[in-house]
């Protein structure tokens, strides 16, 4: 039994029941075996079984109350993985899906995706089981003033910084920020993704998604291609899709999909992405309202999908962009891409293909951006705040963008090198996991036991 098998079977005993977590660590410890065997000194200093341990786990409670005068209970979670590399860095997602496994698996990524884009920023993940849709602006400022009554007791410029994730937007992140401010009396850079007038950086919004395409040209530039012209497949319809959506455009791809809970739209001639935007940023309302503008696009509802995975998917393209949620990408679709002719897929959410589909891709030898290198973009601009707010100073939107490509380019660029070093050229699973893991792992062999 190896090593690396050892310290799995002891996690699924320490840790019962969190699949989504442990699916995250066995992607990445068994891609870390070439490393363990080269060099003796992460087996000796225990740097596997510590860094599957959050160095804190906190659960509380949030009680706040609905427009009709009801008591309402969530659970609210933040977990601070690892502060080897700087302050405490990740999202807050805001979705009944929210579990103890799912903001573990979040936050174990977040420590080698931050540690890619070569700034000096830790992992961590939070959020609640929460669902902000169909709630009112009241109900959810409510929450949020209950979540960070007890969060901004853990969180701090140089301690922890959370950001935005799936249901957090700018409406939640100006609750969140205004409460930890009342609290705590301070105006500093504690949470990203703040509004521009009030210590936010031009670019956050879009960073995710921009930075999703910055790294699919840069792995089909290393193959002589490129994205101009070639049709593209996204999933979702929230910000990361937007914004990849947006920026396809602009470099002359063609996103003919996206999608949401209710369904997928199809639009063959491209998608028309200020009826999105309206949709999707203004209205909040279904995605089956594209077709008030584009009756030529196709809408397929959810009920009628493959039984084998979703129907985004299933069209042919060059390129997909997984831009929604984790594990939505199955074995079948990866198959469906693979023969419909995608060669290259460049992931704009976390861990959203299932490793059945993983090992496809790879097999296939395509262009594959791993979650963990392709959407690096959002948290290296929240960096970018950070940054600005520690200096009291605001980029332009020139610097922002030139700075996300330049630390997009870098991280394509170590895992890239990293995979070549290790025997298996073009691998950027196995090359993103051991460049991440080597730089936070010689940290912790430097600064002792912590």
């Amino acid at each position: 039994m190896s090593y690396v098998h050892d310290i799995l079977e002891s996690l699924r005993r320490s840790s019962p029941a969190q699949a989504e977590f442990y699916q995250a660590a066995e992607e990445v410890l068994e891609s870390l075996e070439p490393l363990l065997e080269a060099d003796s000194r992460y087996v000796r200093h225990g740097i596997i079984r510590r860094i599957v341990e959050p160095e804190r786990q906190i659960l509380f409670r949030v009680t706040w109350v609905d427009d009709d005068g009801r008591v309402q209970v969530n659970k609210g979670y933040r977990v601070q993985f690892n502060s080897a590399l700087g302050p405490y860095k990740g999202g807050l997602r805001f979705h009944p899906t929210v579990t103890s496994s799912v903001v573990k698996f979040l936050g174990f990524e977040q420590i080698f995706k931050n540690a890619l884009t070569g700034l000096p920023i830790g992992g961590g993940k939070g959020g609640a089981d929460f669902d902000p849709k169909g709630r009112s602006d009241g109900e959810v400022m409510r929450f949020c003033q209950s979540f960070m009554t007890e969060l901004q007791r853990h969180i701090g410029s140089v301690i922890d910084v959370p950001a935005g994730d799936i249901g957090v937007g700018a409406r939640e992140i100006g609750y969140l920020y205004g409460t930890y401010r009342r609290l705590t009396g301070r105006f500093d850079g504690a949470i990203t993704g703040k509004g521009l007038t009030w210590g936010g950086s031009l670019g956050r919004k879009e960073a995710t998604g921009y930075g999703c395409v910055y790294f699919a040209e840069n792995m089909l530039n290393e193959r002589g291609q490129g994205l101009q012209g070639a049709i593209c497949l996204v999933s979702g319809a929230g910000n990361v899709a937007l914004y990849t959506i947006e920026k396809l455009l602009q470099m002359g791809a063609i996103p003919v999909t996206c999608s949401d809970s209710t369904g997928t739209i199809h639009h063959p001639g491209g998608i028309d992405l200020t009826v999105l935007k309206a949709l999707k940023e203004r209205d909040r309302c279904s995605l089956i309202g594209y077709l008030d503008a584009h009756p030529d696009a196709e809408f397929t509802p959810v009920a009628d999908y493959p039984a084998d995975g979703h129907a985004v998917w299933r069209y042919p393209a060059q390129a997909a962009f997984p831009c929604s949620t984790q594990n939505e990408l199955t074995a079948a679709d990866a198959a469906a891409l693979l023969g419909n002719g995608v060669t290259c897929v460049s992931e704009g959410a976390n861990m959203p293909s299932e490793a059945s589909a993983v090992e496809l891709f790879l097999e296939a030898g395509i262009a594959y951006g791993p979650g963990k290198a392709a959407n690096a973009g959002g948290v290296a601009t929240s960096q970018l705040e950070m940054q600005q707010n520690a200096g009291l100073t605001r980029w332009s939107m020139e610097k922002v963008d030139a700075s996300l490509g330049a630390i997009m380019a870098g991280i394509f660029r170590r895992a890239s090198d990293t995979a070549v070093e290790f025997g298996q050229p073009g691998n950027l699973v196995l090359g993103a996991n051991i460049a991440g893991f080597r730089l936070v792992a010689d940290a912790m062999i430097e600064q002792g036991l912590l």
